[in-house]
């Protein structure tokens, strides 16, 4: 295929110089010829003259501005392309500039006369030049000057024409030179991509590169673990071998499992057919399961009726470190109805009467006082008994019955120990909140499985002074226990509760420790005569119970009320009233009045008498739906085992049998 050339190259190489113009002689005379003729005859002598010189300066004008050139001629291709001729890139004027000065460049040459019709030129001798005409033949060198003239003249025509064709592929190249610019700009912008994507080229080869490296590394790692592996591979097939065989022994034990199988899914329908029936059984258990346990709560309500909706226990507790022995005879404890391995219901004091010995001046006479009660613990008794004794009217309250136990006494009669156990956390002395709580979340996680599920929330308040305040307060709500008030929970609501007081969710033996050991720290405390440091309040702590049966739809809900009362002893006449004493005193009268009104409520609610003075206190303002025909009541009289209090110790006695004495109505589960 033959390269393509330039349109340049091409103008330039089809550029052929023409024959040049051959200059006639000049005909005029010779200077210092004579002229032997007359004066007309100069003047036709020189008249083809001055003619002769007109067309030489014609000649000479048209050969100068219109020098001949080569003549532009187009390459011919072969046949069958059609692609244009590939140009250099810097292309556009300075194409053309080129073209025009060549064309410049290029200069006429010397023109042949052209011989006139019927002339005959003068012979050449040897190859010369034909001979001049001589100076007086004018009208030959007229004539030769008309021939040369029209020879100028053809000449001038095929130049114009020449010179139109010249202007025409000088067009047709500045147009090229133009598409060729345009195309080397884009051919220009293509170089830079190329260029661009040779770096990134380069780039990519680098990296490559590196690859490669890497793959050889890599390479050599492999080949190191093939190694490894066709020896694992060896150790594998003998492994192979050996499973081939146990797989053979496999497939005997499985043939042998597969007939074993066989009569094992007879079995198996035989026993899920069975246990078809079983489930039917177990729903018919089920029935007959929850029907027994409504029949428990109820034979349980009914046990617990029997015994009181009010009981009342007495303890007395033991002598401690320090303290006196008492008498012989002081206190006794008399067996129960079927000997000394029933259960002691009754108690004695045995005191002298000072009076009378002194009227008559011999020994003052003994005088005992007998007292009876559902349960009287004497002093080696210990919390887990005490707990025993109690545990099923505890339970009573997750069947929805209201419950309330007191802890009544005097000053340093083991009532905040009855309650809430002793200091250092052994478990052998924990109180009754905490062993009540502890068996009220055991028997609900066993009763979640007949599907009850149980919430407790719990709070804790002290009655000091008439005013309620809340134990379990933190930060900066300390010490703001006036701010709580009773109100009820809602418009038409019997429930009650204790405004800006803490409602605590418990589900834990660990939350409720955490409670009583905050409540300790805030509950108000004063030396007194009687103990070094004793409660001037009324604690109440507070167990809201709300249980839920949600595949029959039951409801039921009642608080457990476990209360600490404070000391019950009386005002000593001839105590002096200094500063401190006088708010002893306030104190004291406060909790008194309490005491009163609380025995006041429930000699109403024994009476069925229309109006029950809940509101003269707000102690049993707080409690009243707890005390009322609904509820079950439980009563701990705390007395001390020494001789020196056996004033106040009747008086709580005498207090707790009137107490005792008392019966409310039918007790009723709030249960929706």
């Amino acid at each position: 295929m033959e390269p393509q050339r330039s349109p340049l190259l091409e103008v330039r190489g089809n550029i052929e110089l023409k024959r040049p113009l051959v200059k006639a002689p000049s005909r005029l005379p010779l200077p210092g010829t004579r002229c032997k003729r007359g004066p007309d005859q100069m003047e036709d002598a020189l008249e083809p003259e001055k003619k002769r010189t007109r067309g030489l300066n014609t000649v000479t004008k048209l050969a100068t501005s219109h020098p001949r050139g080569p003549a532009l001629t187009a390459r011919p291709q072969p046949q069958g392309q059609t692609t244009a001729p590939k140009v250099p890139k810097k292309t556009g004027p300075r194409c053309s500039t080129a073209i025009v000065t060549v064309l410049k460049n290029q200069k006429p040459g010397p023109a042949i006369p052209a011989q006139k019709p019927g002339a005959v030129a003068p012979p050449m001798l040897g190859g010369k030049k034909p001979t001049k005409r001589p100076a007086w033949d004018l009208k030959g060198q007229l004539c030769d000057l008309n021939a040369e003239l029209k020879c100028c003249r053809e000449r001038t025509q095929t130049l114009n024409q020449e010179n139109q064709q010249l202007q025409d592929q000088l067009k047709e190249a500045q147009q090229q030179s133009r598409a060729l610019g345009a195309e080397c700009r884009t051919l220009e912008g293509e170089l830079a991509r190329v260029q661009a994507q040779a770096e990134q080229g380069q780039q990519e080869l680098g990296n490559l590169r590196a690859r490669v490296l890497e793959l050889e590394e890599q390479l050599g790692t492999q080949e190191s673990l093939v190694q490894e592996l066709q020896k694992e591979q060896l150790g594998l097939q003998e492994e192979r071998r050996g499973l081939a065989a146990r797989l053979e022994e496999q497939e005997r034990s499985l043939q042998a499992s597969e007939a074993a199988l066989s009569g094992s899914r007879a079995e198996v329908a035989s026993l899920r057919q069975e246990a078809t029936t079983q489930a039917a059984l177990l729903v018919e258990q089920g029935e007959r399961l929850h029907g027994l346990e409504m029949e428990r709560r109820r034979l349980h309500n009914q046990l617990q009726e029997l015994k009181g909706n009010i009981r009342v226990f007495c303890r007395v507790r033991p002598v401690l470190p320090g303290e006196p022995t008492p008498s012989p005879g002081f206190l006794l404890f008399p067996s129960g109805p079927s000997g000394p391995s029933d259960p002691s219901t009754r108690l004695s004091i045995s005191r002298p009467d000072e009076r009378r010995g002194t009227l008559s001046g011999a020994p003052a006479p003994t005088t005992r006082h007998d007292f009876s009660f559902d349960r009287v613990f004497p002093p080696g008794s210990g919390q887990d008994e005490v707990f025993e004794e109690i545990a099923m009217l505890v339970q009573s309250a997750l069947d929805g019955y209201p419950v309330c136990i007191f802890a009544y006494g005097q000053t340093g009669s083991g009532k905040t120990f009855t309650m809430e156990g002793g200091p250092g956390g052994d478990p052998q002395v924990e109180g009754l909140i905490p062993r009540a709580l502890r068996h009220l979340f055991s028997v609900a996680h066993e009763l979640g499985g007949q599907g009850w599920t149980y919430s407790f929330v719990a709070s804790y308040v002290e009655i000091y002074n008439e005013t309620v305040r809340d134990l379990l307060a933190t930060g900066t709500r300390k010490g703001q226990g006036g701010e709580c008030e009773i109100r009820r929970a809602g418009p038409g609501s019997e429930e009650l509760t204790v405004t800006n007081a803490r409602y605590v969710p418990v589900s834990c033996e660990k939350e409720v420790e955490a409670l009583l050991h905050l409540a300790r720290q805030n509950r108000a405390v004063a030396r007194t005569s009687q103990n070094e440091r004793s409660s001037r309040s009324h604690s109440v702590f507070q167990l809201q119970i709300c249980g839920e049966h949600a595949g029959r739809g039951l409801q039921c809900g009642a608080p457990l009320s476990l209360v600490d009362l404070a000391g019950s002893e009386r005002l000593d006449p001839g105590l002096a009233l200094g500063p401190g004493e006088r708010e002893r005193l306030r104190e004291t009268q406060a909790i008194n009045s309490s005491l009163s009104t609380l025995g006041l409520v429930i000699m109403a609610l024994s009476n069925k008498e229309s109006h029950v003075p809940y509101r003269n206190s707000k102690l049993t303002y707080l409690l009243q739906n707890s005390l009322g025909g609904s509820a079950k009541m439980l009563m701990f009289v705390n007395i001390s085992p020494l001789e020196e209090n056996v004033s106040e110790s009747l008086n709580s006695l005498r207090f707790a049998s009137k107490v005792n004495q008392c019966v409310i109505g039918t007790a009723q589960a709030n249960r929706k």
